[in-house]
Parts: structure tokens; C-alpha cells; sequence
């Protein structure tokens, strides 16, 4: 694993995945090892919106989508065994043995993961659809 300096510019910065506020948030290396991991368990429709400013429960919320519960497992599975090393205390989880939902807290950092229509019933991303310039959408595969 790389380990990402303060005040460096990393990959998914300079391609443009992460938005300014987001690049320079003191999260920064929670949040591009979550969005790597997604990228890598092939997650989709994966949303970032920085929360920086606005809550005092995390920096970035992350939402993503799995094709099945097995996969939404798995994808949580492996967030947690990458995010652990970098979290400022333990990573919490929620909803993993079912896989329909699944919430992790890293701190800085809040992801869910979601099947896609537990995600559309859900619909958490249009509580800040008045804030559009806080959500990102990121390119995954």
C-alpha cells in the first residue's frame, strides 16, 4: 500500500476523481484508499459529497452501489481491511451479514454500499441535491 504524504498530489486527484475541497481534505488518504477499493471490487455509481464544513460526523460520505449482496458483502470486507490501518480508531460496521445495506464508519470517512434498489428506495443522495457542488460522481469501472 503507498502511503499518501500531506500535501502531495495522488492519481485519482490529478485525474480529476476528486473534487478541490475533497483533494485537500485532511481525509484525503481514507478517502482514496475507500474510492480505490471500490474501483478495484468494481462498485457502481459511486458518489463522493464532502461534508467538510457542513457535519461534524465525517469529512466525505461515500455511496456506492454492488450488483448483488454477495458482492456488497465483500466490497465492505475489503474496506474494512484496508481502511483499518488508516482509520483514527476502529472501523465500525453495519449490515454486512445481510448485504442489502451496508454501513462503514472510518472516522473522516462514512460509506454506504447498497444494492441497487435498496439504494433507489433509499435515495440518500438527494438530501443534498441542493448543495450539487458537494457531490462528485466518481468513474468506476
Amino acid at each position: 500500500m503507498n502511503a499518501i504524504r500531506p500535501n502531495t498530489v495522488t492519481p485519482q486527484a490529478e485525474a480529476g476523481r476528486l473534487p478541490p475541497g475533497l483533494a485537500a481534505s485532511l481525509a484525503r488518504p481514507l478517502l482514496e484508499t475507500a474510492l480505490t477499493s471500490l474501483d478495484d471490487d468494481k462498485a457502481e455509481d459511486v458518489v463522493v459529497i464532502d461534508l467538510t464544513g457542513r457535519s461534524s460526523i465525517a469529512d466525505s460520505l461515500i455511496i456506492a452501489t454492488g450488483r448483488s449482496s454477495r458482492q456488497v458483502a465483500a466490497m465492505a470486507e475489503h474496506l474494512v481491511e484496508k481502511l483499518k490501518p488508516l482509520a483514527p480508531g476502529p472501523v465500525q460496521v453495519e449490515g454486512q451479514a445481510r448485504g442489502d445495506w451496508v454501513l462503514l464508519d472510518a472516522g473522516d470517512v462514512v460509506v454506504h454500499l447498497f444494492r441497487p434498489e435498496v439504494r433507489e428506495f433509499y435515495a440518500l443522495e438527494k438530501m443534498w441535491a441542493d448543495e450539487s457542488e458537494r457531490v462528485t460522481r466518481v468513474g468506476t469501472a
